[in-house]
């Protein structure tokens, strides 16, 4: 019987989601898109779940999108292959945004790299653990394609100057640069310990009230909250226009077959 690609846990009065895709570092598939809003939902409705640990399996956190499925998506009719990227750019939205929406406290035990839309994940959550293997980065041009709707997020959490820094030269940092710059919050030495210490900051969370804790992270977020949904959606639009480009087909190519970019 196949693994599940997605398993939850609970520990009350934490609640974990691991993504279980170890053969391609936790890539978020379309499929994985779906069950990840579901188990929020899940544990959104569950009192006794207080603040929520996700995790990776394997030696990644997040690779980001699967690049497998956005290569298929290429192959597919100009007009189909559209609607496709937009389909995909608005469920990644919402994925983003259910996220910054939950009324618990969302805490990421960065277990590996986190790269792409698996930064996005760590951005969207509230609290980092990570380990000192772990990276973190924003690879997209590389690619040929844009972080469109990763960018608001990392300018709320780190500022314009590092936000221009890590998106233009496309770098993954390491576990103390990320640190330094505030992405990460808390770093422990091996993966033995991540999930044991983000359970920890759980049950430090859960001493709180739920309700003063929900209040408290709506204040947070909206301070950009009157243009969040703007910034969002204008970064779906660009996510999904970037993906129809030539440099998109030709750095996915070069990914695939393993040699440099060409770009024209």
């Amino acid at each position: 019987m196949a693994e599940p690609i997605l398993k939850v846990k609970k520990h009350v009065p934490s609640g974990t989601i691991i993504l279980n895709r170890p053969e391609c570092r936790n890539a978020l598939s379309r499929e994985l898109i779906d069950e990840l809003m579901q188990a929020f939902d899940d544990f959104h409705q569950e009192k006794s779940i207080r603040a929520v640990i996700l995790t990776g399996s394997g030696s990644a956190f997040c690779a980001g999108m699967d690049l497998k499925e956005m290569q298929e998506t290429r192959q597919l009719g100009e007009q189909e292959s559209q609607q496709q990227w937009h389909e995909d750019a608005v469920q990644y939205r919402d994925l983003i945004d259910k996220m910054w929406r939950f009324p618990k406290p969302i805490i990421a035990a960065v277990n590996g790299p986190a790269v792409a839309g698996g930064a996005g994940l760590v951005l969207a959550s509230d609290l980092v653990i990570a380990t000192s293997e772990a990276k973190f980065g924003l690879p997209e041009p590389k690619r040929g394609i844009v972080a469109g709707l990763v960018a608001p997020l990392l300018f709320f959490r780190v500022g314009g100057s590092a936000s221009a820094k890590l998106l233009l030269s496309a770098d993954v940092v390491d576990a103390s640069e990320a640190m330094r710059l505030g992405i990460f919050h808390e770093l422990v030495e091996s993966d033995d310990q991540i999930w044991a210490r983000a359970h920890e900051l759980a049950s430090h969370c859960a001493q709180s009230a739920p309700q003063a804790l929900q209040l408290t992270k709506r204040m947070l977020n909206e301070t950009i909250g009157e243009h969040y949904e703007t910034l969002l959606t204008a970064g779906a639009a660009v996510s999904a226009t970037a993906r129809t480009t030539q440099a998109a087909e030709e750095g996915l190519a070069a990914f695939f077959e393993k040699r440099p970019s060409d770009w024209q």
